[in-house]
């Protein structure tokens, strides 16, 4: 198998390919943000990253396999965590960050395409997935550490607390279309945080079994 006939995302190239692969999923990041998965078609994407047809089909097959590789890209690029010294400072700083990438006139519209390619294709549903457990493995030492300052109760779940976070800001891009604005990240960042100090994160094994009886 040559590198135009590898999986898409099983591989970071160098050299040439390194600059194929950037090309063409900058003008596949752009189409789909302008028009839409359903839209996205791989002929048009090689002619605009003035790369070779059969390159873009033998490497990527389909626009889902773009879609994927896409995702493997972003993930690549993923902004660090925050270390502000608070559970809230972090977990706003976390919010904020969703909030500015779901707003961006080109990431907030690629977002709702791949989230649309994943939900009729597994490969890239599986993507999504791995894109997002890259964003929770990142930033869950936020938790980790609230929790070594006695912010959160032992046995948080840091990926639960961290997809609180996100999750109304998320619901505002797909569903009810209110503003992802500074007032809901902040409001989504200080729910989390009172969720947290009631205990409502704590995994269930870290939970004390009643002795209790009657």
């Amino acid at each position: 198998m040559n590198d135009d006939e590898v999986a898409p995302g099983s591989v970071r190239p160098g050299g040439r390919t390194a600059r194929v692969r950037e090309a063409v999923l900058q003008v596949a990041g752009d189409l789909l943000a302008e028009r839409g998965f359903a839209h996205l078609d791989l002929a048009e994407v090689a002619a605009a990253a003035e790369v070779g047809k059969t390159t873009v089909y033998r490497r990527w097959r389909n626009p889902t396999g773009l879609v994927t590789d896409l995702l493997v890209d972003m993930a690549e690029q993923s902004v660090s965590h925050a270390d502000t010294g608070s559970l809230l400072g972090d977990l706003t700083a976390n919010a904020r960050l969703v909030a500015k990438t779901l707003t961006d006139p080109r990431q907030g519209k690629l977002f709702q395409s791949v989230i649309a390619a994943a939900t009729c294709d597994e490969s890239a549903a599986t993507a999504l997935r791995r894109f997002y457990d890259v964003r929770l493995t990142e930033w869950s030492p936020c938790v980790e550490r609230a929790v070594e300052r006695g912010e959160a109760p032992e046995g948080t779940d840091a990926r639960a607390v961290l997809s609180a976070v996100s999750a109304p800001l998320y619901y505002r891009l797909l569903a009810s279309g209110d503003p992802i604005d500074d007032h809901a990240a902040t409001t989504a960042a200080r729910a989390a945080v009172n969720a947290v100090t009631a205990g409502t994160f704590i995994t269930a094994d870290a939970i004390p079994t009643s002795t209790h009886t009657n």
